[in-house]
């Protein structure tokens, strides 16, 4: 039994810790997207359930030579793929991001994450053919805690020290080691016993009998749980960087709620925590009503994985007081693998297609709701009272959230990089007529339509802003500008005749809009061209481009991809300027301080720096936006120029490590204190 133990916990252990290295590793390729992590958590939801499946295989065909033989090869052939390091071009670059990310996962860790996955519930159905042996649901308690260990000791003892190739060579031996010892616990067991218990006899949940009539509860709790689990980590990174800390934290939340739901009946009092769940679901509908006045960064994540655990913990109580007797407990995993997965692929692939914005938080809240009122049905009138009540709350809070984000929008696209909206305002006065393109929550562009206003820098590029002053100081002569992040182009309102602007832009759908809806592109007297695709990547095939400017503005949401903030793309902007160029890098952001992580970049490259902090036009002035710019440069002597050098400030000092391709800690430039600097 301890070695059986010790092979479940290393097994769930490396499950686990694989997910949040790959998806980090895979992370700069495909933009710094929040949707990376979604669709990485479909791909492990789908081989978990192939994993639970092969196991469900081979526990009927336990004791066939065949099988066992399979087995063994299946594993010899997972060692075939150590190391666990992604190969870009295993994936065709045609297909759409989703589908790239999903051939990736399989070309590197499918195999070895699906043999991984099998393991606890193949072991649990080898014990449960013992008479002697004890519960073995406990094993899948065990296996959520190691999984639990595994995640909690990602973001705070693995990223922050190791660098990530290293961590997957690490994982790799540790894999390595757990296929020896699973071949150890292979070879010692014995031939199942021609006995097998009676079905009932074992376990720790009412028998067998109506098992099948409980697979579609089964199947939806599943998928609500994992559905939710999505949806909340969505939510939660709209807008800070899609980083394994914010990834994990969530997931931890998931896990523990099915460590302690499958450990002992003591830990889900069926009555206290459906109470509980409707609390939360009222809670959470206040906290999305009030989103707009919430302007602090901790409690409100402290307060939405509070409440997930609590939805969680209802969903994966009433699976396991509904779990089968042992023998049958392959089936009961297939059909909770079948519904994560399911849940997973409706969040992370189904909804960017069906539905217009980021709505599945509030879909899942109407879900939970209505699941409520589904298994608490048999309490009485009182109970049904109250779960109905929180129903219709949820569903009117689904509703105004919808109206709301639609509301004075006159495009809307979504797609992988997020949902991009114009909106316009002042429709009754032309003076005042104006459209901003919003990316999640955040300002990406704003435009005056007013002839006399229209060609006016506005927002984040006004002229009081780094990008203003740089800009106005080299209007003396043509100039080379490139920038990584078109919006809605504001920077093209600069262009004079005989200027270049070549604008990198990864979201297809943002060149559309920024031509269709404003006029900076086609206003400006340079020639403006934009290339699609990630700014770096494109960069690094441009080995001839030369620029006096190079503007990394690429937000998503209020996050800016770290590949684009690393020493080696810093090494790599520099390359691309011309002499005399500068690098102007805007780190306006409402919850992260990326100026010490700039400092470090530029002392170990011995730059010049010039930090301009533009308060914006406040209220007197609106078209004017609060922004940080940082211009970073080899000769001085243009940041000495008047429009630059009257407003620059020094940079604070460096802040921990150098962020690098192979190393980067979001935690360490997180605010997360009660308030956030709002810009």
């Amino acid at each position: 039994m301890a070695l059986n133990a010790a092979v479940v916990f290393l097994g769930a252990f490396l499950l686990f810790l694989v997910q949040p290295i790959v998806a980090k590793l895979i992370l700069p390729g495909f933009g710094g997207s929040v949707a990376v992590w979604a669709t990485c958590l479909v791909f492990f939801q789908a081989a978990l359930l192939l994993g639970y499946g092969l196991a469900h295989g081979l526990a009927r065909a336990d004791g066939r030579r065949a099988a066992r033989l399979g087995h063994a090869a299946l594993l010899l052939a997972s060692l075939a793929l150590l190391p666990i390091v992604p190969r870009t071009a295993a994936a065709p670059s045609a297909l759409p991001p989703a589908a790239q990310i999903l051939l990736l996962l399989v070309a590197t860790v499918g195999l070895p994450f699906t043999l991984l996955a099998a393991t606890s519930p193949l072991l649990q159905a080898w014990i449960a053919r013992d008479p002697a042996a004890r519960n073995p649901y406990r094993l899948f308690a065990l296996s959520n805690a190691a999984s639990l260990a595994a995640l909690l000791a990602y973001p705070w003892l693995i990223e922050p020290w190791v660098p990530t190739r290293l961590q997957a060579w690490l994982w790799s031996a540790g894999y390595a080691l757990y296929v020896l010892l699973l071949a150890q616990v292979a070879w010692r067991r014995l031939p199942p016993p021609a006995a097998v218990r009676a079905p009932g006899a074992a376990g720790p949940a009412g028998g067998s009998s109506g098992a099948g009539r409980r697979l579609p509860a089964w199947f939806a709790l599943s998928a609500l749980g994992s559905a939710l689990l999505l949806a909340v980590t969505n939510h939660l990174t709209q807008n800070i960087p899609s980083f394994p800390m914010m990834w994990v934290l969530p997931l931890v939340i998931y896990l523990l709620s099915f460590t302690l739901a499958f450990d002992a009946d003591r830990w889900y009092a069926p009555r206290a925590w459906r109470a509980a769940a409707l609390a939360a679901l009222a809670v959470l509908c206040a906290m999305l009503l009030l989103e707009r006045r919430i302007k602090a960064t901790a409690w409100p994540i402290g307060v939405f994985l509070a409440a997930l655990f609590v939805l969680c913990m209802f969903c994966h109580g009433e699976l396991a007081r509904s779990r089968p007797a042992a023998q049958r407990l392959t089936r009961f995993y297939l059909a909770v693998s079948a519904g994560g997965a399911a849940g997973g692929a409706v969040v992370a692939l189904a909804a960017p297609v069906l539905l217009r914005g980021y709505f599945e938080l509030e879909i899942g809240l109407v879900l939970a709701a209505a699941a409520l009122l589904w298994r608490g049905w048999p309490a009485g009138p009182g109970w049904r009272t109250a779960a109905a009540a929180v129903l219709a709350g949820c569903a009117a809070t689904a509703a105004w959230r919808a109206d709301d984000a639609l509301r004075e929008v006159v495009a809307i696209e979504r797609n992988f990089y997020g949902v991009l909206r114009v909106r316009e305002y002042g429709a009754g006065d032309p003076e005042a007529l104006e459209r901003v393109l919003v990316h999640g929550r955040v300002l990406h562009g704003q435009q005056f339509l007013a002839e006399d206003r229209r060609r006016r820098p506005t927002s984040y590029y006004a002229e009081g802003s780094g990008i203003g002053r740089l800009l106005r100081a080299l209007a003396d002569r043509p100039v080379a500008v490139g920038a990584i992040g078109l919006g809605a182009g504001t920077i093209a309102a600069y262009g004079k005749p005989g200027d270049r602007l070549r604008f990198y832009e990864i979201d297809p759908a943002v060149p559309a809009l920024a031509r269709r809806w404003f006029s900076f592109l086609g206003d400006s007297a340079a020639a403006v061209e934009v290339a699609v695709g990630d700014g770096r990547l494109l960069l690094q095939r441009e080995a001839g481009a030369r620029f006096d400017v190079l503007a990394v503005d690429a937000f998503s949401g209020d996050a800016i991809p770290v590949h684009l903030l690393t020493r080696e793309a810093v090494q790599l902007y520099l390359a691309r300027l011309a002499p005399g160029g500068v690098i102007a890098l805007h780190v306006s952001n409402s919850h992260l301080d990326l100026r010490g992580v700039v400092a470090g970049i530029a002392a170990e490259l011995a730059l010049q720096a010039a930090w301009i902090d533009d308060p914006g036009g406040g209220e007197d002035d609106p078209s004017r936006a609060a922004s940080d710019w940082i211009l970073l440069a080899r000769d001085r002597r243009v940041l000495d120029r008047a429009p630059i050098a009257e407003a620059a400030r020094p940079l604070p000092p460096p802040r921990g490590r150098t962020w690098t391709d192979d190393y980067s800690n979001i935690a360490q430039v997180l605010d997360f204190g009660w308030g956030a600097r709002s810009f």
